[in-house]
Parts: C-alpha cells; sequence; structure tokens
C-alpha cells in the first residue's frame, strides 16, 4: 500500500503519467501565432503561415491523441469492475490531469479562434500532408462543449476537491509526482471551469450558427471527448482496419526479426489504424533504437543499465518519453524495416552507449530539436548517430521548428549508407530481406 492507502500503481497508471508531463508544455502552449493579427486584417493566410498553422495544429492534435489515448486506458483501470474512482486514486488522478489539460487545450484554441475567425476557417480545411480530415476543429469544439460531457467533467472534479487531500500525497511517488503537481497548481482553474460550464456550451450555439450553411455534420474522428472507457474515435481510422483486428507482425515474425537484427538498427514502424500516423509526413512515421539483447550489449563493452536487463531491446521514445522497451511492446505494430548503420566495434558502440544516456527524458511533443531534454523518436536516432563515424544528419525547418521527420531520416540515412536489412508487412506479411526489403522500401514511399 502507498502513503495515500492506495494499492501500489500499474504500469499503465505510471505510463499515463509520463505522458501528462511530457504534454503540459503543448497543451498549454496553444495556437498563439505571432502573425495572426496581421493575417487577420489581411483577410488570408500567405502561403509560409499557412504551412505554420497546419504544422502547429498537426502538433496540436498530436498532443490531443496522446491525452485522449492516456484518458482512456486509465478509465479502464479505473473502471467499476475495478472499485471505481475511490479504490483507484492514482489512475482517476492521472486521468483527471489528462482531462484538464485537455479541457485547457480545447478552450485555448476557442479564446484564440474567437478572436481570429479566419483561423477557425483554416483550421476546418483538409490537409492531405500533414493527415487532417476536414472541420476538425468544428468538431472538436462541439465536442468540448457537449452537456452531458462536461457534466461528466464536473462530477469528476467534485470528486478531486473532496478527495484533494488523500491525491495530494500520492506526490510521494516521483512517477506521480507531476500529474499531482499539475493538478495543485490548477486548483484555481478547476473551480472557475466548473462554474463556466454552462456558459461554454451556449458559446457552441454561437459557432453552429455561423456554420449552418456548409453541409450537414458528418462523424468526427476528432470530436470525442469521453469518460466512459468507450474507445476514442481519435485513435483510429475508420476503414483502414477492423475494430479489434490483431497487429500483422505476430509474434512468430517478432521472433524471426529479432534473429536477424543487430545492436545499433534503426526499426521504422507503423501502425495500420493509428490515428498518429494521420499527423506526421510520408508512409513511416515512427522509428526505434534497437539496443540488442544483454549478452550482445556485454560483447560490445557495453554495461546494462537499471531497467535494461532482458527482454528490453530496445530504447524508444513515445507518449510516455524515452523508454526501454521490450520486442512485445515495440513491435507491437502491422509493419517494419530494418535500417543498419555503416558503423562497427567502438563506434557502434560509443553510440549504444549515447543513446542509453537518453532514457527517461520526456517525449517531444513540439517536435523541436534544437534542445535535448526531450526527444521525439527521431530525436532520440538523431542524437544517437549525428557525428558517429562519418554521420551527419541535417534538420529540417517545418512549421518554424527545426526537427527530422521519419521520412526525411530515411532519406538521409539511406544516403549516407545505412542499409535495409529486413521489411514485413508491406504488400505481404512476411520478412524479406537484401534487395527485396529495399524494393518493397522504396515502393511504399514511392506510392505516397
Amino acid at each position: 500500500m502507498s502513503e495515500a492507502g492506495q494499492p501500489g500503481c500499474d504500469p499503465c497508471v505510471r505510463e499515463g503519467a509520463r505522458t501528462v508531463a511530457g504534454a503540459v508544455l503543448m497543451a498549454r502552449a496553444g495556437l498563439e501565432l505571432a502573425f495572426l493579427d496581421v493575417a487577420s486584417a489581411r483577410g488570408y493566410f500567405t502561403p509560409d503561415e499557412d504551412e505554420v498553422v497546419r504544422v502547429r495544429y498537426a502538433q496540436y492534435l498530436g498532443v490531443r491523441g496522446a491525452l485522449l489515448s492516456t484518458l482512456a486506458e486509465l478509465e479502464r483501470a479505473c473502471a467499476p469492475r475495478n472499485g471505481g474512482w475511490e479504490k483507484q486514486l492514482p489512475a482517476f488522478a492521472v486521468a483527471f490531469a489528462a482531462a484538464c489539460l485537455l479541457l485547457r487545450q480545447a478552450r485555448g484554441l476557442a479564446t484564440v479562434v474567437g478572436k481570429h475567425p479566419l483561423l477557425a476557417k483554416k483550421l476546418d480545411e483538409p490537409s492531405t500532408v500533414h493527415g487532417i480530415p476536414r472541420k476538425t476543429f468544428t468538431y472538436l469544439f462541439r465536442a468540448t462543449t457537449d452537456p452531458v460531457r462536461l457534466i461528466l467533467f464536473r462530477e469528476a472534479a467534485t470528486f478531486y476537491v473532496k478527495h484533494r487531500s488523500k491525491i495530494a500525497q500520492l506526490a510521494s511517488d516521483p512517477d506521480l509526482a507531476p500529474a499531482i503537481i499539475l493538478l495543485e497548481g490548477e486548483d484555481e482553474w478547476i473551480e472557475r471551469r466548473k462554474r463556466d460550464i454552462l456558459r461554454r456550451r451556449l458559446a457552441y450555439g454561437w459557432h453552429s450558427f455561423l456554420r449552418r450553411h456548409r453541409s450537414a455534420w458528418a462523424q468526427s474522428l476528432f470530436g470525442v471527448f469521453e469518460w466512459s472507457g468507450r474507445a476514442i474515435s481519435e485513435l483510429r481510422q475508420p476503414g483502414v482496419k477492423p475494430s479489434g483486428a490483431p497487429k500483422r507482425v505476430t509474434p512468430e515474425l517478432r521472433e524471426k526479426i529479432l534473429r536477424l537484427a543487430k545492436p545499433g538498427d534503426v526499426f521504422v514502424t507503423r501502425h495500420d489504424d493509428a490515428m498518429s500516423n494521420l499527423f506526421l509526413p510520408g508512409h513511416w512515421p515512427h522509428v526505434a533504437f534497437f539496443i540488442g539483447s544483454e549478452s550482445q550489449r556485454t560483447a560490445l563493452g557495453l554495461d546494462t543499465p537499471d531497467g535494461a536487463a532482458d527482454p528490453v531491446v530496445f530504447l524508444e521514445a513515445k507518449k510516455d518519453g524515452v523508454r526501454f522497451r521490450p520486442a512485445t511492446d515495440t513491435l507491437e505494430v502491422d509493419a517494419f524495416v530494418v535500417l543498419r548503420p555503416p558503423l562497427a566495434g567502438m563506434e557502434l558502440a560509443e553510440s549504444l552507449a549515447r543513446g542509453m544516456r537518453h532514457v527517461g527524458k520526456p517525449y517531444d511533443f513540439a517536435f523541436d530539436f534544437r534542445n535535448s531534454d526531450r526527444l521525439a523518436c527521431t530525436g532520440l536516432i538523431y542524437r544517437v548517430y549525428h557525428g558517429a563515424g562519418e554521420l551527419a544528419f541535417s534538420l529540417v525547418e517545418t512549421g518554424g521548428r527545426l526537427c527530422l521527420p521519419a521520412e526525411e531520416l530515411i532519406s538521409q540515412a539511406l544516403a549516407q549508407g545505412f542499409r535495409v536489412v529486413a521489411a514485413c508487412g508491406v504488400g505481404k506479411d512476411e520478412i524479406v530481406s537484401g534487395t527485396r526489403a529495399e524494393l518493397v522500401l522504396h515502393a511504399s514511399r514511392s506510392a505516397l
């Protein structure tokens, strides 16, 4: 039992707390853009301004999706069959922190749009390149002013206030502390939101009226903010894959690729149905760093850091931060490609050691690679291999930020001698290697 008299936290609660901690800055940043006043006076966005808006909005939706997935996972943890909120106070506290960030994020965007109607029109436009469907802002605004969902938020806020002292004790757990501190800092805001809920619902009448001359409402991909534990529509692309269908990379395929992989390999992965695919350009949106088994690392003269014992074989940056992960986690995907760097011996060992020193850092939801205190998935690979031997990666400006999207990472890696070792899940659910794997990778990218 913890000091708060609660059962020990399960891993999903700790993962959720790390996700919330990593998302705070971006969730609070909103879409305040320096050129909005000038663009509004002009009556349109210039092409460079348009690109910044779309990239920043895609990042906004990415943070929202991460928080929504956390909320869904934690609601299952504190479902009635598990004793509900009171019996699962750590899960409730982290879930409520995520909900507060979601509501604050949505309210911040609504405030900016209220001052700049031109922005609302732009956010409702689709963007194939950035994977943004049409009318996302309208649906989001509607969902976050829905009276039933807001009443549930108010009930959760009332529960939080009632149990505030017990929840505060959870801060003694270092994993939970950031979420608890966030809630303590939001006390006044939570009270205001409880009073403000009715007024925010009435505000939708104004927005709906402005939109009424357009076509009828369609089902939203981004308009769900549920507290029911049901699947959240933000996390699926309808029609891409049947709900509940298993991942195409089976346990057998995972075991086979682990026999082929070597420490230092870069796994480029994809989920058929993950909404995170929508917010990143290209077919391949995510990468992970293969650090190998304990015996493979020992053969390179490397020690095993805390948390990196078998079955850990990956170091990967996901929404809960840079963590050591087993293959059952990282390769729970539908497709992957393996790239091998042109390094060996001491250079490879130094790269692995350098990468493992980043463990524990929060996720970089802003995709701003100028700083290393937070890392996105490709940011980790950039920090591992830039400057190793003759390798040098160039950051590209995207939406006013310097970063390295996965597709750009692939291009630069191949140009510098990385080899395509294997591929799986592109065309057929089998592992191909050598020249066939290289052809598969190029075919998947040229089809875009």
